[in-house]
């Protein structure tokens, strides 16, 4: 049969609608077209769990087991194509993925843990850091206009992702712009993965050199026998979980400001349950880079071929009537059996720090603002055309911002005098930053 193409105008405004209407058609599992490579997009949620849990080691993510990329007949310009080549713990199986993930769980722990010191300080930055674009905002009066896409979300996970990695401001300003270039799948993908590659690679040495409390160094120290090419690619994937976090945020505000309910429920403290909530029923990582059954096997209404590309979508399975069906939309507490952290062998890691990351950013924006409205309806908003990724392109908004909790110079948790040398010097590098200098030019229209 002939696949149909999937990224269409009609599924990047309103997938939900395509995932039932591919459901109705098909089955659990449709045949469609992604930018013009057959896919098989998995819609229930059953199958997807299956294929995430792998028990019976039938399912890979390795690309050296996709047939039509052995074969040649992926073209060379095909827009996701980078992302398959990054040879990191992401496509890794078996002893390679286990060295790989824990290093990483060694090298999270630090900063996830709330006991552990460095988690402390970390979460004090988020805040100071959330505090900075607040204020920044505050620069032009306390009301006004703002996409909060651009000028807060996007740019605070930005600068966990310099703190985190150890890069200048600067540098790190550059790495995690063509992050985003690569994830958006664009023309400018691939040169962007270049420019990160030999970005990590620098990062990688100087690290092994000179070791900082920092992630690549808890890298090198959980794991000696990294080689500078592997740390390097590992590091590529940590600005991915935080822009994931980005669209989380605008994500749960465009939830709360639609819904009174959900914004009643901030002002009782239940911020955590409304995240969760929302990573439920718009999941940022709406559809997972793909797995290749190493056999065939029979899927829904279809026997998936040994080596063929199976794409899992995350929020069509959320709306499996199997799954949905039985949940209590009345419930005060959400179920935590959604896959937006994925599941199985590859489950994300960095779920405790990006959950914090949301939560810290929503409590900060409507801690500090009495009224933050849509400019657009919500049928409205425009969300960036990636076949992976769900998350807005923009989020234009009305606030007005509590003059009496407007934060400063520095925020009310981390006097001026009691932040490090590190975080002062940080602070007067934003005025030289390039993503600081744009974020002002947002603001004020220059």
């Amino acid at each position: 049969m002939s696949p149909e193409p999937l990224m269409t105008r009609g599924y990047d405004a309103h997938p939900a609608i395509e995932h039932e209407r591919l459901r109705s058609k098909y089955g659990s599992v449709a045949p469609v077209d992604l930018l013009g490579v057959p896919v098989w997009f998995v819609l229930g949620y059953e199958e997807v769990l299956h294929v995430l849990q792998n028990s019976g080691g039938i399912w890979t993510k390795n690309p050296a087991r996709w047939q039509a990329y052995v074969e040649g007949r992926i073209p060379a310009d095909w827009p996701l194509l980078p992302v398959f080549q990054v040879d990191s713990s992401n496509f890794a199986e078996g002893a390679a993925q286990h060295r790989f993930r824990s290093a990483w769980t060694k090298a999270l722990q630090p900063f996830q843990d709330h006991t552990h010191p460095q988690a402390k300080v970390l979460e004090q930055a988020i805040k100071r850091y959330a505090d900075d674009l607040i204020g920044l905002l505050a620069e032009g009066g306390p009301t006004g206009a703002a996409d909060l896409s651009a000028q807060y979300a996007r740019p605070l996970p930005l600068m966990v992702a310099n703190r985190m990695l150890g890069f200048s401001t600067a540098r790190g300003d550059e790495v995690v712009m063509d992050i985003w270039r690569l994830i958006d799948a664009g023309p400018e993908s691939a040169a962007a993965f270049e420019r990160l590659y030999a970005a990590m690679m620098e990062l990688a040495a100087q690290k092994r050199e000179q070791p900082g409390d920092d992630l690549p160094s808890y890298m090198i120290q959980a794991q000696p026998d990294l080689t500078q090419d592997e740390l390097a690619r590992e590091l590529l994937m940590l600005p991915a979980l935080l822009d994931f976090c980005a669209g989380l945020v605008c994500n749960v505000v465009v939830e709360v400001v639609s819904n009174p309910a959900v914004r009643e429920s901030l002002s009782v403290g239940a911020i955590d349950e409304t995240v969760n909530r929302v990573a439920m029923l718009n999941p940022p990582m709406a559809n997972l880079t793909f797995r290749f059954p190493v056999k065939d096997v029979k899927m829904g209404n279809y026997t998936i071929a040994a080596g063929d590309a199976v794409m899992l979508s995350v929020a069509a399975a959320h709306a499996d009537p199997r799954f949905a069906g039985a949940l209590d939309p009345h419930a005060i507490r959400s179920t935590r059996a959604h896959l937006a952290w994925g599941a199985g062998p590859h489950a994300c890691l960095g779920q405790r720090l990006a959950t914090q990351m949301a939560t810290v950013s929503v409590h900060r924006l409507f801690s500090r603002c009495t009224k933050v409205k849509l400019a657009l309806p919500s049928d409205q908003l425009p969300w960036r055309p990636s076949p992976l990724v769900r998350a807005l392109r923009s989020l234009p908004i009305q606030y007005e911002l509590d003059e009496r909790r407007v934060p400063g110079a520095a925020s009310a948790e981390a006097p001026a005098a009691q932040q490090s040398a590190e975080d002062v010097a940080a602070k007067q590098a934003q005025q030289r930053s390039p993503l600081w200098k744009f974020l002002r030019s947002l603001r004020f229209g220059r």
